[in-house]
């Protein structure tokens, strides 16, 4: 099988749009009241949020596709000192599969290229399965912020790869 990262254009709005929501909901709907859920997915993943983050010249979304098929995304953030992870979701009939480890190993050579000695992320607390999967991948936790899901003020794990 072929996984590809293609970068997502504004033309691709709608199809980001359309996958952020899915992904997001199936990762975090059952731990989260419909009220919150709604009310991030109405300002955080609106397509008017998503344009503008498109639009950051900072920023860079990828669609992740295995064999032609559209199994997930990501969001790179480049700052001064360092690459980003904001996102990466992976449809849930395509999980288990190494997709976001392969997520994870392009951000590396990205940073890489760009010649940023560190990759940085953030993880829910409660979200035992990826953090376990980034100490996997050689991430450690050096700090928390608080992460807003609607009304819902919750822990971020901060965690960093120097390379």
């Amino acid at each position: 099988m072929t996984t590809t990262m293609t970068p997502v254009t504004l033309t691709d709005l709608s199809t980001l749009h359309d996958i952020s929501v899915e992904t997001f909901t199936a990762t975090f709907g059952a731990d989260n009241t419909p009220e919150n859920l709604a009310a991030y997915l109405e300002h955080d993943l609106s397509r008017d949020q998503l344009r503008q983050e498109i639009a950051d010249p900072a920023a860079r979304f990828f669609f992740i596709e295995q064999d032609g098929r559209l199994t997930g995304y990501g969001k790179l953030l480049f700052h001064d000192a360092d690459l980003e992870i904001q996102r990466v979701y992976v449809r849930q009939a395509f999980q288990h599969q190494g997709l976001g480890r392969k997520f994870l190993e392009f951000a590396e050579q990205v940073a890489r290229q760009h010649q940023l000695p560190k990759i940085i992320l953030g993880v829910w607390e409660h979200n035992d399965n990826a953090r376990a999967f980034y100490q996997v991948m050689g991430y450690h936790r050096y700090g928390a912020h608080t992460f807003d899901l609607g009304a819902d003020h919750q822990t971020d794990f901060l965690l960093a790869k120097t390379l």
